[in-house]
């Protein structure tokens, strides 16, 4: 038969076994909470998350008319090419080219070129995305800060830069609209 301190002694081992599990639970939790916003803080910011992808809106843009967007604080042109600009970015792809890319490789459809804005020489933003601003000796783009010309395929063709102007990710939503990112 079991006596009266045998009864005791399994009594207290459940508490203090429970106690020890509490404890340990509580500490779980309470270290748990304390790293969450450490953790948190890692992942991207609201305003970045904000700036992943835009939408641009292509049905007021003319033939031959550009337009500038911020994408990731980044200038992006959007320019609706004309027939001409087409045939010549075709008829320049077998021209010396110092970072070779096919027209056809940089754009998905033919009359819609997409650029990231920046020279790839120091970050300078180049003319010809305006009216009336200078285009270079290629009709795409110049770079007055270290004379870099770009053709309307926003390919180097003469100048410091050494690669073209990158073609950032894109998908058409439409026909009349993108998103960009």
């Amino acid at each position: 038969m079991a006596t009266s301190a045998d009864n005791a002694g399994h009594e207290g081992a459940t508490r203090r076994d429970f106690l020890s599990l509490a404890a340990g639970a509580f500490t779980a939790v309470g270290g748990a909470a304390m790293l969450w916003p450490f953790i948190n803080s890692m992942n991207p910011a609201a305003d970045t998350l904000a700036l992943a992808s835009t939408e641009v809106d292509l049905a007021p843009i003319k033939d031959g008319q550009s337009i500038t967007v911020v994408w990731r604080g980044k200038p992006v042109f959007v320019r609706r090419r004309t027939a001409d600009e087409i045939s010549q970015a075709k008829t320049d792809d077998a021209g010396a080219l110092v970072d070779p890319q096919k027209d056809a490789d940089r754009v998905q459809k033919p009359e819609w070129l997409v650029l990231v804005g920046v020279c790839t020489h120091l970050g300078c933003v180049p003319l010809g995305n305006k009216v009336g601003e200078a285009k270079g000796d290629f009709g795409g783009w110049f770079c007055p800060c270290h004379g870099s010309h770009y053709d309307t395929s926003g390919r180097i063709r003469k100048g410091p830069a050494p690669r073209n102007l990158e073609v950032p990710t894109y998908t058409f939503l439409n026909d009349t609209s993108i998103r960009i990112g």
